[in-house]
């Protein structure tokens, strides 16, 4: 057992949209993300994702609902296959919650889909 404390956590990774691995349970993955600027529209076909956010502010695009904006200590679940993107204008710092092996890109394979390292 680790505890993990989310300000160093935070602290050791610049690169925005690049996840890290912060722990596991029951098959779920929790992940830590810098967000800023515009990520890329994409859906999980298999797979629910929470997004949490820790500081600042994220606007989830969704192109057949409306957006909605999350500020800090707010968090949404994006349903399986629903297309969206996630926006930052700026700096904000996310926890993702999904089942382990979820691509940070879900069905849109680019340059921006990301292996995800471990905290560490």
């Amino acid at each position: 057992m680790e505890k993990v404390n989310l300000g160093e956590a935070f602290a050791s990774f610049d690169e925005p949209w690049s996840p890290r691995l912060a722990g596991e349970l029951n098959g779920q993955a929790v992940k830590l993300a810098r967000a800023e600027g515009e990520f890329v529209w994409h859906s999980h076909e298999d797979a629910d994702e929470l997004f949490l956010v820790r500081s600042g502010e994220l606007r989830v695009e969704f192109r057949e609902e409306s957006d909605v904006t999350l500020r800090e200590g707010e968090f949404l679940v994006v349903p399986r296959g629903v297309e969206h993107r996630p926006v930052a204008e700026k700096g904000t710092e996310i926890l993702l919650f999904e089942p382990r092996g979820t691509t940070n890109t879900g069905d849109a394979e680019i340059d921006r889909t990301a292996d995800v390292e471990r905290l560490g």
